[in-house]
């Protein structure tokens, strides 16, 4: 009798069948829940630069180039025109002050300035005059009133002694009458001399000082005429450098024209063009630091000057300690120019990322073999860091680097 066969429903094969579609889905669905699907690009490791994150010291400073120049330098300029008559000093001669650089001739000058100084004599020899003859009046007065009380002190008594015998009848009426006569007229004479000579003396006094001043004034225009014919020979103003133009025997000078300069050797300032964005943080007193053979020296901001020409501003600064030997008038120094005070902040270094990112994001090793992309937040920046307020931590380490040829993706593959 034939038996009926049970045909198996699940066989190896469909078990294996089975197994193999549930495998499959649940890698297709763990790709697509938990796998990772960043875009990523191959990075050749020596073609990058990586930096790590470190704290340290963070100083704003600002680089800049300077001019050395002289700290103080006096301009020679022309007060009166005229013709080179002879050049004494050549450009490049140590002056004491008050040496003859060059002398002028300038014959409508001379011949200007000796008029005016007869005018003046003139006029100052009538004002001695007119004061000799105010002193020379009351003089005469002086003497008048002294003749006057000479005669009275001859007649009064005179008057006394006849008028006693005169009421004794010792003497007669006429000869009593005439000595009177004479002593009253005196009297009045000298009342009225006294009056004048009160009232003279007064506005004499007035002349006398008027007469005073102008005769000082036109002293001094006299002294002012003849210091004229002292412009037309230059000088040097103070002891240094004589620095000038060629000039030459027979050359025109006109007023104002500037003949040269006279430099103080052995001290220096830098004068620095900086650009008009930092005018508002600019001012005296800020420190700098400039390179010179291999040693560092400090300046400090001493004057700012108010106007700005073509988008730049200059300071002047001084060195705060030793002036670098061997430096030159015109010679230019490299500058580093700080902002404000040092404090310790969270670091990364400079690099070409910036350009790429805006610092708003970097590259930060994962491992040696990976870098991912991370959002930061910098803040302030100088020439060698910039400061990191948020997204990085110290020891991390970045690729500071260009980030041209990443394109948009987010994981480098380190190679």
């Amino acid at each position: 009798m034939d038996k009926k066969i049970v045909k198996k429903k699940w066989t190896l094969k469909r078990i294996a069948t089975y197994g193999g579609i549930a495998v499959f889905v649940l890698f297709i669905g763990y790709q697509f829940i938990f796998a990772d699907r960043r875009s990523r690009v191959k990075v050749e490791k020596d073609k990058i630069t990586i930096s790590s994150v470190q704290r340290g010291v963070f100083q704003e400073f600002i680089p800049q180039t300077g001019t050395v120049e002289p700290s103080r330098t006096v301009y020679l300029d022309a007060v009166e025109g005229g013709t080179i008559k002879r050049v004494v000093a050549e450009s490049g001669a140590m002056l004491k002050a008050g040496d003859v650089i060059l002398e002028l001739s300038n014959l409508n000058t001379e011949l200007s300035v000796l008029g005016q100084e007869a005018q003046l004599s003139e006029s100052i020899n009538r004002n001695r005059d007119t004061r000799l003859g105010i002193t020379r009046n009351d003089l005469e007065q002086r003497q008048t009133l002294a003749l006057i009380d000479n005669m009275l002190a001859v007649l009064e008594p005179q008057y006394r002694r006849e008028k006693q015998l005169f009421e004794k009848k010792l003497i007669s009426k006429q000869a009593f009458e005439k000595t009177e006569a004479d002593y009253r007229y005196n009297i009045e004479r000298r009342r009225i001399t006294y009056e004048v000579y009160r009232s003279d003396s007064v506005d004499r006094i007035r002349q006398l000082r008027e007469i005073k001043i102008a005769e000082n004034r036109m002293s001094q225009n006299l002294e002012g005429v003849g210091k004229i014919l002292d412009n037309l020979v230059i000088r040097a103003p103070i002891d240094g450098q004589l620095s000038r133009p060629q000039l030459d025997a027979g050359q025109n000078v006109t007023p104002g024209q500037r003949l040269g300069q006279v430099d103080i050797l052995g001290s220096y300032k830098v004068r620095v063009p900086i650009d008009e964005l930092y005018l508002p943080r600019i001012m005296t007193g800020l420190k700098a630091t400039t390179s010179f053979n291999n040693k560092d020296y400090a300046l400090e901001i001493t004057y700012v000057y108010p106007g700005v020409t073509a988008g730049r501003f200059e300071v002047d600064m001084h060195f705060t300690g030793d002036t670098p030997p061997g430096i030159r008038r015109g010679q230019s120094l490299r500058l580093r120019i700080e902002l404000g005070q040092s404090s310790e902040q969270l670091l990364l270094p400079v690099g070409g990322f910036y350009k790429d990112t805006g610092g708003n994001w970097v590259f930060v090793l994962d491992g040696e073999d990976q870098a991912v992309r991370r959002d930061i937040k910098l803040g302030r920046k100088n020439t060698e860091n910039y400061e990191v307020l948020e997204g990085l931590k110290p020891g991390d380490r970045v690729i500071t680097s260009s980030y041209e040829n990443f394109g948009d993706n987010e994981v480098l593959l380190l190679n």
